[in-house]
Formats: C-alpha cells, sequence, structure tokens
C-alpha cells in the first residue's frame, strides 16, 4: 500500500496500529492520522517520525489507497463511505457494516478469501467474536459444530482509552478510600464485575451477545448452527477470556481437539491446569496469538467439549485482525 490513513489514530486501537504496523513492517509510503476536532496537531510516533494528527472530515481521503476506521460507528457511518467514493478501500473495527449482506466479514484464519470479494469495504468482527471462531473453526472442521455456548469475561479496553482509566482511577481511589466516580460504565468496576456489556434488546440478550451469535454465523457460513452467549466485564485492563461449551455432530476427544488446534494457525494450546498451565489475561497482555486451554469433555453430554480462550482484545480482537486483513491484500 502506498498511501494509508487510520481514522480514529488517537484511540485505545489506533494507537495499536501504529505500533502493529511499525513492528510487522507493514509498507507505507505516506501515513495520515485523521481525528476528532478535539485531538487535531497532537503529535504521535511512527518508524521514528513525529505524525501530526488531522481532523477528519468528508476531504480525508483523497490521494488515500487504504483507510483503516477504529472510530465509533457513528462516525464510520458518516465517513466510511465518503473515503470509499474518494477511491479508498476501508477496513472498519465499528459494527456500522458486519451484517450488511454486500460486505466481508473477515477473520484471516478463517475466511481470508472473502478479503478480494469486496466493494470498497471490509469490516472487521466484534472482539469476543474474533478470538471465539478462530478456536471453533478448526474444530467445526473436523467435527461439525451444532450449537455453543460462550459466556465471556471482557477487559476494560472494550470500552476504549477511557474505559481502561476508569477503572485504573477506581482502583486508586479504593486505595485512598474516596469515592468512585462511575463514567464510562453503568455500575463501579473495580473489585466489581457486571453482565452488561453493551445496551439490552427486547430478547433479554445484550447486543454485544447478538453480535456474537450473528458475526459467529456469517464468518463461519453457518446460518443454523446454534448459538448462546452472555457477556461480563471484568475488572482486568486488557484481553478477553471466554468460557466455550460446544456441541459436535461427530465425537471430538479431549486429545482429538487438543491436536486438531495445535495444529492450527493464530493458536496457542496451553493446557496442563496442573501446572497452572492455563491462559490468563495478564500473559495475553500485547500477545498476537489466541491462547487456547482447559480442553475437556463435557460430562454432562456424550458429544460436547468446553474450553477456555484468550486473547489480547486491542491486538486480535481489533487492530491485528485488520492488519493481518491488508497483509492478505497486500500478498494477494
Amino acid at each position: 500500500m502506498k498511501n494509508v490513513a487510520i481514522a480514529g489514530a488517537t484511540g485505545a486501537v489506533g494507537i495499536e496500529f501504529l505500533k502493529l504496523m511499525e513492528s510487522r513492517n507493514f509498507p507505507v509510503k505516506k501515513l495520515k492520522l485523521l481525528a476528532s476536532k478535539r485531538s487535531v496537531g497532537k503529535e504521535l510516533e511512527f518508524c521514528g517520525e513525529k505524525l501530526i494528527v488531522e481532523e477528519l472530515t468528508e476531504k480525508s481521503f483523497q490521494g488515500v489507497d487504504l483507510a483503516f476506521f477504529s472510530a465509533g460507528k457513528g462516525r464510520s457511518k458518516e465517513f466510511v463511505q465518503k473515503a470509499v467514493d474518494s477511491g479508498s478501500l476501508v477496513i472498519d473495527n465499528s459494527s456500522a457494516f458486519r451484517m450488511d449482506p454486500n460486505v466481508p466479514l473477515v477473520v484471516p484464519e478463517i475466511n481470508k478469501e472473502m478479503v478480494f470479494k469486496h466493494n470498497g469495504i471490509i469490516a472487521n468482527p466484534n472482539c469476543s467474536t474474533i478470538q471465539m471462531v478462530v478456536a471453533l473453526n478448526p474444530l467445526h472442521k473436523a467435527a461439525t459444530i451444532r450449537r455453543v455456548v460462550v459466556s465471556t469475561y471482557q477487559a476494560t479496553s472494550g470500552a476504549g482509552s477511557k474505559g481502561m482509566q476508569e477503572l485504573i482511577d477506581q482502583t486508586k481511589a479504593w486505595v485512598k478510600n474516596e469515592p468512585m466516580e462511575v463514567k464510562s460504565f453503568p455500575a463501579q468496576i473495580a473489585f466489581n464485575l457486571f453482565p452488561h456489556v453493551d445496551i439490552f434488546l427486547e430478547n433479554g440478550y445484550t447486543r454485544e451477545e447478538m453480535k456474537m451469535v450473528n458475526e459467529t454465523k456469517k464468518i463461519m457460513n453457518s446460518p443454523d448452527m446454534k448459538i448462546s452467549a452472555t457477556c461480563v466485564r471484568v475488572p482486568i485492563l486488557r484481553a478477553h477470556s471466554e468460557a466455550v461449551w460446544i456441541e459436535t455432530e461427530d465425537k471430538l476427544t479431549a486429545e482429538n481437539a487438543r491436536e486438531i488446534l495445535r495444529e492450527s494457525p493464530g493458536i496457542v494450546v496451553k493446557d496442563d491446569p496442573v501446572d497452572r498451565g492455563y491462559p490468563m489475561p495478564w500473559e495475553a497482555d500485547k500477545t498476537i496469538d489466541t491462547f487456547v486451554g482447559r480442553i475437556r469433555e463435557d460430562i454432562s453430554h456424550p458429544k460436547g467439549l468446553t474450553f477456555w480462550v484468550v486473547a489480547d482484545q486491542l491486538y486480535k480482537g481489533a487492530a491485528l485482525n485488520s492488519l493481518q486483513i491488508a497483509e492478505v491484500l497486500v500478498s494477494g
């Protein structure tokens, strides 16, 4: 790619784009950093060069070949089509276009061929969906998954840098025995958790939970797969964890599953519970892989399997997956 833009460059995901593009030597001739008016003039460093943040406007994408969007659903709806009309290919991190039948929803380990079937927009899935489907897909290929039940334990990074800072600020307030201020979440997050990520819908599920249901079916091209999710916010800075239960058409033993997952791209199997050999958020922080452990046959169902999945929400759950999509395009 010659000219690249990042919309939402000063946000939590935007900052990770810069780090990953530099560490992975993503080919860029000119990089443009875009954000809201309040961030204009800020300096961010990329490959030893200080770049000035510009305001995101309708005219920002003239001469831009590739635009990464991490600016929120509203901003994506407002500006993505403007970028496409200017000749840019957009990889969008928001939920604005994920379920559009004309927009590919891509996790490269699963459906990278869809990268080349775009009309100017490629959607990046929800963070909790990405790490789950990376683990589900190889097992689905081996034994056909009929049903999925998942409970997520989602870090404050899912609410951006403000959410992460709120956990830090509330923790400091608790230490000092001072009142805790709640801004980014529906309740205190320090020393607490709540089963409430995004808004509640008429069916009793949250929008986050339904994202996991609908996006998984689209990515894995499995419209008849039965999926139920409960999404929980936990007092962790970054890296989401998930407890996943699956029912398969063909019997999969725990050892079969371990072998399959060990040979699958993007996955690290860490499964020795006796010596605390299971994935934890602190060790997944700033890593690029999806970690799977606690793999065991479900004692309540003859064709059930359960396991634990952990991945960095800002990396594989957001910036890294988008960048991997772009790398497929470049190598394509």
